[in-house]
């Protein structure tokens, strides 16, 4: 996935109609809270495949995911016992590193999350882990090292938090967090409709 600038991920918020926290800054939608384009403020009928496609869509931007890497996601999440996958399907995408550093506020975007974690600022259980896509467990420890704790990226998301810290996280410092349990799909950070989701991957048997 191409990273996208910063009016780009406006324009995809607006296209969507959702904050997606993901993408970074807040006020995508608070002077145009329309799609982007010459007709965008003018009410729009949607088919049923267009409200499938866009659930599928703020799922995709907001975890910055490709196609295939969500579908394999799913197709993991309805392995094993349990018939709702797609509440498994977001414990482990709420589970992720990356997910886990923006949540805790160590990050303002998820894409800077992921500089912080390949650039080796991050410790899992006191070890360098620097795999973005990495599944974490319950009662794993988050940090960031001790010579990385004046990053910008860090001190800038200190100063403007994201979002709030959610339950399934506990944030014990500025610095350092604990993944206290793996959360279902209330964790997600904006509004979601996973029956519309399910059917869009239904129509394509994935």
């Amino acid at each position: 996935m191409k990273r996208p600038g910063k009016v780009a991920r406006y324009k995809i918020q607006r296209r969507l109609g959702t904050e997606l926290p993901g993408l970074g800054k807040p006020g995508a939608l608070e002077r145009r809270p329309y799609p982007p384009g010459e007709n965008g403020n003018k009410r729009k009928k949607y088919s049923d495949f267009a409200l499938r496609l866009e659930e599928k869509q703020k799922l995709r931007f907001h975890y910055g995911l490709k196609e295939e890497q969500l579908r394999r996601f799913i197709r993991d999440s309805k392995r094993g016992s349990g018939s709702n996958w797609v509440s498994k399907l977001v414990g482990r995408l709420e589970t992720r590193l990356d997910n886990v550093v923006f949540r805790l506020g160590f990050a303002s975007s998820m894409r800077a999350a992921r500089q912080l974690i390949s650039h080796g600022h991050i410790l899992v259980d006191d070890k360098k882990l620097d795999i973005s896509s990495a599944v974490l467990k319950a009662g794993q420890t988050i940090k960031i090292r001790e010579k990385s704790k004046e990053n910008q990226i860090v001190l800038q998301a200190k100063q403007s938090p994201r979002l709030d810290v959610p339950e399934f996280l506990l944030k014990e410092s500025d610095f350092s967090g604990t993944l206290q349990a793996v959360p279902g799909i209330d964790a997600i950070p904006f509004s979601f409709d996973s029956g519309l989701f399910t059917e869009y991957y239904a129509a394509r048997k994935v």
